[in-house]
């Protein structure tokens, strides 16, 4: 399109040419396919999602955690935990008793708090024996959300029980 001056001069005004569309395409797409670079890059580097460094030897070890597992069955233990918010951080109280309901006494208990999508956050909270039966830890600097609690109770040469569980801390 052109528009002529009383001049007689003929200058050009802006068209949308094949190259234009050409041009504004690639740049709209060499865009999306930048962002999508950031982005995976991004979410790789913040968890490479690998639970396990081999899995051979998990594989190796799955036996012995099927008999750990029925052992603990065999106890008949009852458990119970309780995660409660003080302070800044959590308190985890857990009652164990036998199968008759006789208080468990003499092991250790150890709290792994975990997050589910990284473990930058993650810590082992040592709980103490206060009373017959009842174990008590705290873990200091504990932020809101969802976490994996696990559980293990050991008496200094082999693991005696195991639970994971997962909360949410307010």
């Amino acid at each position: 399109m052109t528009r002529s001056g009383t001049t007689g001069t003929t200058e050009r005004l802006g068209r949308l040419t094949g190259r234009h569309v050409l041009a504004i395409l690639v740049g709209f797409f060499l865009i999306v396919f930048a962002a999508n670079f950031v982005l995976v890059w991004l979410a790789l580097g913040s968890w490479p999602g690998l639970e396990t460094k081999s899995a051979y030897e998990a594989g190796r070890v799955y036996q012995g955690e099927i008999e750990a597992s029925r052992q603990q069955s065999e106890r008949q233990w009852q458990v119970a935990a309780k995660v409660e918010r003080s302070g800044d951080g959590v308190t985890i109280r857990v009652d164990a008793r036998d199968g008759a309901g006789a208080p468990v006494t003499g092991i250790g208990f150890t709290a792994r708090l975990a997050r589910p999508t990284t473990t930058a956050e993650d810590g082992i909270v040592t709980l103490s024996e206060t009373s017959p039966g009842l174990y008590v830890g705290t873990a200091p600097k504990i932020e809101p959300g969802s976490w994996t609690v696990t559980l293990e109770a050991d008496d200094g040469t082999a693991r005696l029980y195991r639970s994971r569980n997962r909360i949410t801390v307010k």
